[in-house]
């Protein structure tokens, strides 16, 4: 099938590919489709299937327009997480932090661990892992949880803004935009730094000011949830490889791909268990969306889209940031980011637009619990294990935490850009 040339598109194909485009960003706003069983992968893959089969783009434009070396880092990393967690690496350093503390600095300890790791890898995980076991550590030292499973979220939310691997929207950043490892780092880690500070200061002003832990570390750790089979240290030292290779500027792709085909060659670990971690709808979604902005960009949809804001001096932080934050909330962080995309090249800066993109793309997410798949996964694991996190529970805390640490970042990068 011949590609299309955008300006041969008839009246009938941009009319499918806006009935397309808008069907599938409703369907990503609302999180599935009313009453069928359509989620945002599936949406995704059904705009893709129709982009082509109306001749929006050619299936050699389709596969074009799929930006591969996110793809590859975003299941590298899924790969070399998954074999972390099964072989308890999150758990043992959990406990190891854990049983340096005093009973009193359970919040911090939550907060700055859950941020730290979600800067280097991907946030859902580290809330997968760190929610029950967050969850038992409250419950045996006898203080409310929820306190510290909203910790959780909102600081593996905000730790994940330091790097290129902290989330998913940040590997596609890093992919489009070209930005070192370092440089990155270097930029959005003291945002990262101190939106967790703010998050400590808040979350104790708010819920914990004048209470008290009533049992000691040291008898929690001798509980017998806690303890915990030997590690595997293979993933550990293919993850300090991998994390040296970053910072070093190996193409962040490359070196994932090398770290996770390492893994992959193993006597103790099943392949199956491995798979079984992979987030394989993600990737189907993240495949399907890049093929529906592109058919939105051959129909000049995106153009017309964005030609009302296009003049508002967007390439600004101050303005940029309550945009993309906005977008975010309402359609979801990844489709925002691929949607914006197309502003961003265009700025008298593009790094910095990347970068503010990047930053407040990633703290909208801690708005609401729908505002991110981190919030989501400690809330449902809490409900797993009966404790009820409700909606204004948690926008008590989100909503000062994302206005506190978006305004702190739009001033960083205003200052240093």
């Amino acid at each position: 099938m011949p590609s299309v040339n955008p300006v041969l598109l008839s009246d009938a194909r941009i009319l499918a590919a806006y009935l397309i485009f808008f069907g599938s960003y409703f369907v990503f706003a609302l999180g599935k489709f009313p009453w069928m069983k359509i989620d945002r992968p599936g949406a995704a893959i059904i705009g893709a299937v129709l982009m082509v089969a109306f001749r929006i783009v050619g299936p050699h434009e389709a596969l074009q327009s799929i930006d591969f070396p996110t793809i590859v880092l975003l299941f590298s990393m899924m790969v070399i997480v998954a074999n972390l967690r099964l072989g308890g690496f999150f758990e043992h350093l959990a406990e190891w932090i854990v049983a340096r503390l005093h009973p009193h600095h359970l919040l911090p300890t939550v907060v700055f661990t859950c941020g730290l790791l979600s800067a280097f890898l991907v946030n859902d995980i580290v809330c997968l892992v760190m929610t029950p076991f967050v969850l038992h550590m409250a419950r045996r030292l006898g203080v409310p949880p929820v306190p510290y499973l909203l910790a959780v979220a909102t600081a593996s939310n905000i730790g994940s803004v330091a790097t290129i691997t902290g989330n998913p929207q940040n590997m596609l950043i890093g992919s489009l935009s070209g930005i070192s490892y370092v440089d990155f780092l270097g930029h959005l880690g003291p945002i990262a730094l101190a939106g967790l500070v703010l998050n400590w200061a808040l979350i104790y002003r708010l819920y914990l000011r004048g209470a008290r832990d009533r049992a000691e570390v040291a008898d929690v750790l001798r509980a017998p949830e806690f303890r915990l089979a030997p590690i595997r240290k293979k993933p550990a030292v293919v993850l300090a490889g991998v994390l040296v290779g970053f910072l070093a500027g190996v193409p962040a792709s490359l070196v994932a791909a090398i770290g996770a085909a390492l893994l992959l060659i193993t006597r103790t670990t099943e392949p199956k268990q491995v798979y079984a971690e992979i987030d394989w709808g993600l990737l189907v979604f993240f495949v399907g969306l890049f093929i529906i902005v592109a058919g939105a960009d051959r129909a000049g949809l995106t153009a017309t889209l964005l030609e009302p804001i296009a003049n508002w001096d967007l390439h600004r932080p101050p303005l940029f940031v309550p945009v993309t934050a906005v977008l975010s909330n309402l359609v979801s962080n990844v489709p925002a980011v691929m949607l914006l995309r197309t502003l961003v090249v265009n700025f008298p800066d593009p790094q910095s637009g990347w970068l503010a993109l990047a930053m407040a793309s990633t703290l909208a997410g801690n708005l609401t619990i729908t505002g991110s798949i981190a919030n989501i996964i400690v809330v449902e694991r809490a409900a797993a294990e009966g404790v009820s996190i409700r909606f204004a529970d948690y926008i008590r805390i989100g909503l000062p935490v994302t206005l506190a640490t978006l305004a702190v970042g739009t001033a960083w990068l205003w200052i240093t850009n």
